[in-house]
């Protein structure tokens, strides 16, 4: 797995960066996918560490010619820091109980809306266990707009079946779309857009494009982050799927008496994962402790019976923080360890990412300069 997430990485860099710009907003089809990276399944889940791979683009191309591309990987780390300010957005998501007609949600999560490219997509998500960014927008505003279904259970579907889901990013773009995010601003699925970047391959679709933005009056304050530790403290550490990359972190992990790896079953899960997906991160698993020799697959029965205290590699919000602060006794036990890149970055994702933009610079030039993860 490793080895071709290196291949598919390399690749990407020598031949797919060139056109990106002008192309990555094309969705020609699954079977067609050169114009984008391909690499988001294994970026989530940190097989590539997004700021290695920033350090490994600007290693070999100028920073204006691969702008855009760099923005779309700040976005996910935006979305992260946002989100870790105001962690009370996921956790109103996960336990939301909106109401809807059974009917209409049938027919949009087995694709028989009779909308012909969203129900496509919908095949598509299930069979291939992604869809292409423009694509996520417009399924996700049709999904909002036109079949009037509520954002919590797309934002649901989309967990359930992506490779590459994301606490973050997947819940705050259902949020963007339907506009709650920004406030006040949605997004809006056209016909003539959809018919442009799918290379015409869906025309005439009959879509509500006059929507107003959704309305939500809640107001979530701004917290400070978790403290988070760049230092070993225990004699044993716990990893999530969330993050199993293994480059520049070998010795690192040799320090430690064991590196247990966990991986949450639905039986502990708020959203509940297709098959393969969970299959998919046992893999990802299988891949790292075949890297890692001290390293060991538990369940979450393990973990509740470690009666000494233990290092985590922190997972950021989502499911596998909400076992931790929910299942662990003693959360003080825990000592979290973050990676200095994440801390560092996070600090900007206060506001909107318009912000955060202007400090790209800044962020480059720590990237540039700290080449160890951790202290």
């Amino acid at each position: 797995m490793y080895q071709r997430a290196n291949e598919d990485k390399l690749d990407f860099i020598q031949k797919g960066l060139k056109d990106y710009a002008s192309q990555r907003n094309y969705d020609f089809g699954p079977k067609s996918r050169e114009n984008i990276s391909n690499l988001s399944k294994y970026i989530s889940h940190r097989i590539i560490n997004e700021y290695d791979l920033i350090r490994e683009i600007l290693s070999e191309h100028n920073l204006q010619k691969v702008d855009k591309f760099i923005q779309e990987i700040f976005w996910r780390v935006y979305w992260k820091g946002w989100l870790e300010h105001r962690p009370k957005v996921w956790t109103d998501f996960v336990n939301s109980t909106p109401s809807y007609r059974k009917e209409d949600y049938e027919k949009a999560i087995n694709g028989k809306t009779g909308i012909e490219c969203f129900d496509d997509w919908v095949n598509e998500l299930k069979t291939e266990n992604y869809l292409h960014n423009h694509t996520r927008m417009w399924f996700a505003s049709i999904w909002i707009f036109t079949l009037n279904l509520p954002w919590e259970l797309g934002a649901r579907f989309f967990l359930k079946h992506l490779f590459d889901g994301d606490a973050a990013s997947n819940t705050l773009s259902w949020r963007w779309v339907a506009g709650i995010q920004t406030r006040g601003k949605n997004y809006i699925a056209r016909e003539s857009n959809i018919r442009k970047f799918t290379n015409q391959r869906y025309v005439n679709t009959a879509l509500n494009e006059n929507a107003s933005p959704l309305e939500n009056h809640k107001i979530y304050s701004l917290n400070e982050v978790r403290q988070l530790h760049t230092e070993q403290k225990c004699r044993n550490i716990v990893l999530f799927e969330s993050d199993l990359n293994v480059n520049e972190k070998q010795s690192f992990y040799e320090n430690y008496e064991n590196v247990f790896l966990l991986l949450l079953e639905n039986t502990d899960r708020n959203v509940k994962l297709d098959d393969t997906v969970l299959n998919f991160k046992r893999t990802l698993q299988q891949a790292f402790k075949s890297k890692i020799t001290n390293s060991e697959i538990v369940s979450v029965d393990d973990i509740k019976k470690l009666n000494e205290g233990f290092d985590v590699l922190y997972p950021a919000i989502g499911e596998n923080l909400d076992f931790l602060n929910q299942q662990i006794k003693d959360i003080n036990k825990i000592h979290f360890i973050g990676l200095k890149e994440d801390i560092f970055c996070w600090k900007f994702s206060k506001k909107g990412f318009f912000n955060f933009k202007k400090s790209i610079p800044e962020v480059i030039n720590f990237l540039l300069h700290e080449n160890d993860f951790f202290s």
